[in-house]
């Protein structure tokens, strides 16, 4: 009886990893703010101050165009690292944007 279980246990980890149909993540593309974005081979991310919401946001933008300038044409990775510079509710209000 208790192999049973952790096969049935074991069976169902793996749907989950695999990505069955039952798996509440199973498109994870459509999580994703920004789709199709090309992260440069050996990109780091710079470290950032981390905008809370309670200080200047243009202050915050020209602090994070600044130290990711060397990607200033690409729009997409820009957007896609932006919330890595965000914390508290500034970072929950990015998140949960629709992609556009």
């Amino acid at each position: 009886m208790v192999e049973k279980e952790i096969f049935d246990h074991i069976e169902e980890r793996l749907g989950a990893i695999e990505g069955g149909r039952d798996y509440a993540f199973a498109d994870m593309a459509k999580l994703c703010l920004v789709p199709d974005v090309i992260i440069p081979l050996m990109f780091k991310v710079p470290d950032f101050d981390k905008y809370k919401g309670t200080t200047c946001p243009k202050n915050h933008l020209k602090m994070y165009s600044r130290k990711m300038g060397a990607y200033t044409k690409n729009e997409k990775l820009l957007m896609h690292f932006f919330q890595e510079s965000l914390t508290g509710a500034a970072v929950s209000w990015y998140t949960n944007l629709e992609p556009s």
